[in-house]
C-alpha cells in the first residue's frame, strides 16, 4: 500500500512538473506563476516561525515584535523577509494578471483558471499583508487588515478603528457587524486575537486555492501567446521551462536579499515603530503602493457605502472579463485596437495609483473620478465594443 501511494505521488509529480506539455513559444512573462508560488511558500514558512514568538495580546503584541527583532536568533531576517515578500507578491500578481489580460488567458477553456485566480487575489489582499509589521494608512486595513493589526502599533490601532467602521455604512445591521468584528465596542484584545487566528489560518486556504488553480490549469495547459489552440509545438516542462523558471526565481532571491539586508525599511514608515496610543490620531492617510489604485477608487466616490462597493467591485469585475470580451480572437497580439485599449488601461491604473498617493484636493479628486469611470468603462463598454467591431469586420471580410 505504501509503495502504491508513492507510485501515485510520483505519477502526479511527473504529470504536473516533468512531462506537462507547454507551448514552445512561452516567454518569461509566464514565469510569474512560479514566482507567486515561491512567495506563498516563503510567507507561510516565515509566518509560522513568527507566530511561534508573537503574543496576540494588546499589552504584549508590540513588545513581542521587538523581541523577534532583537532577541530571537535571525528573527530580524525572518520578519523583514515576511514583510518585503508581501510587496513582491503584489508586484508579481499584478504582472501575472496584466499578462493574462493581454494574451486573453481568461477566455474559454480557461475561465475556471481565471476565476480561481481572481478569488486568490481577493483573499491575498485580505490576509497576506505584512503580518507582524505595521503600515502607514487607515485604508489598507480594509483590505489587508488581518496582518495589519497584529503588531498593535500606532497605525494598527487607528487603522483597525477607522476602517472597520466603514462597515457601519451597511444599512440596518452595519453597526452590529462592526461590533461583532471588534468583539466589543472598540478595538481590543478580542479583536487582536480574532485577526491573529484568521491571519494564521487563512493562508492555508489560499494555498489550497492555488493548488486548485494549478489543477485547473493542467487540464488545458498554458495559453499560447499567439492565441492559437493547437496542441502542436509543445515541450515538456522539464528541463526547458523548469530552467526558465529557475532563472527568474534566482533573480528574485537576489533582489530580495539586497532589500532585506541593505534596505529592509525601503517600503516601510517610521511610524511603524510607535506603540499604539488611543489618545493620538496619526496624520498620514497614504496606503501602501500596491493598494493605492483601490484607495483612489474608494476616495473618488463621496458616498461611503458606494465607495466601499466600488472598491470591492473593482476586483470582482475581473470575473466578468471572460463574458465581456466578445471577440472571437484570443489575446491582443493581432488586435491593434485591443492592444491600444490594454495600454490605456495600464496607464489608467498607474494614474489611479498616483492619485491614491495625493491629498484629496482639486484637481486630484476630479482626475480620480475620471480615472475610476474609465476603469469600470474599460470592462463594461470598451472591451465588449472592440469585440463587436472586430467580429463585424471579420464577417464582412469573410463575405467579401
Amino acid at each position: 500500500m505504501r509503495l502504491l501511494k508513492s507510485h501515485v505521488l510520483l505519477r502526479l509529480f511527473n504529470s504536473y512538473v516533468v512531462d506537462s506539455p507547454q507551448p514552445a513559444n512561452l516567454s518569461y512573462l509566464w514565469n510569474f506563476g512560479s514566482l507567486l508560488a515561491v512567495c506563498l511558500i516563503i510567507q507561510i514558512l516565515t509566518g509560522a516561525f513568527l507566530a511561534m514568538h508573537y503574543t496576540p495580546n494588546v499589552d504584549f503584541a508590540f513588545n513581542s515584535v521587538e523581541h523577534i527583532m532583537r532577541d530571537v536568533n535571525n528573527g530580524w531576517i525572518v520578519r523583514y523577509t515576511h514583510a518585503n515578500v508581501a510587496s513582491f507578491f503584489f508586484i508579481f500578481v499584478y504582472m501575472h494578471i496584466a499578462r493574462g489580460i493581454y494574451y486573453g488567458s481568461y477566455k474559454s477553456p480557461r475561465v475556471l483558471v481565471w476565476s480561481i485566480g481572481t478569488i486568490i487575489l481577493i483573499l491575498m489582499m485580505a490576509f497576506l499583508n505584512y503580518g507582524p509589521k505595521c503600515t502607514n494608512t487607515y485604508f489598507e486595513n480594509l483590505i489587508a487588515f488581518l496582518g495589519y493589526v497584529l503588531p498593535y502599533g500606532q497605525m494598527s490601532l487607528w487603522g483597525a478603528t477607522v476602517i472597520t467602521n466603514l462597515l457601519s455604512a451597511i444599512p440596518v445591521f452595519g453597526q452590529d457587524l462592526v461590533e461583532l468584528i471588534w468583539g466589543g465596542f472598540s478595538v481590543s484584545n478580542a479583536t487582536l486575537n480574532r485577526f491573529f487566528s484568521l491571519h494564521y489560518l487563512l493562508p492555508f486556504l489560499l494555498a489550497a486555492l492555488a493548488l486548485g488553480h494549478l489543477i485547473a490549469l493542467h487540464v488545458h495547459g498554458s495559453n499560447n501567446p499567439n492565441g492559437v489552440t493547437s496542441s502542436g509545438d509543445r515541450y515538456a516542462m522539464h528541463p526547458y521551462f523548469i530552467f526558465k523558471d529557475l532563472v527568474t526565481i534566482f533573480a528574485f532571491f537576489l533582489i530580495l536579499s539586497i532589500i532585506v539586508f541593505f534596505y529592509p525599511n525601503l517600503l516601510g514608515h517610521s511610524d511603524n515603530y510607535i506603540p499604539a496610543d488611543p489618545m493620538v490620531t496619526p496624520a498620514s492617510i497614504v496606503p501602501e503602493w500596491y493598494l493605492l489604485p483601490f484607495y483612489a477608487i474608494l476616495r473618488s466616490i463621496p458616498n461611503k457605502l458606494l465607495g466601499v462597493i466600488a472598491m470591492f467591485g473593482s476586483l470582482l469585475i475581473l470575473l466578468i472579463l471572460p463574458i465581456a470580451d466578445l471577440s472571437r480572437i484570443r489575446g491582443s497580439q493581432f488586435r491593434p485596437a485591443m492592444k491600444l485599449a490594454f495600454w490605456f488601461f495600464v496607464v489608467d491604473f498607474i494614474i489611479l495609483m498616483w492619485i491614491g498617493s495625493q491629498h484629496p484636493n482639486s484637481p486630484y479628486v476630479e482626475i480620480g473620478q475620471i480615472s475610476t469611470a474609465f476603469y469600470f468603462a474599460w470592462f463594461l463598454i470598451i472591451v465588449p465594443a472592440i469585440g463587436i467591431v472586430e467580429n463585424t469586420l471579420m464577417d464582412i471580410a469573410t463575405e467579401s
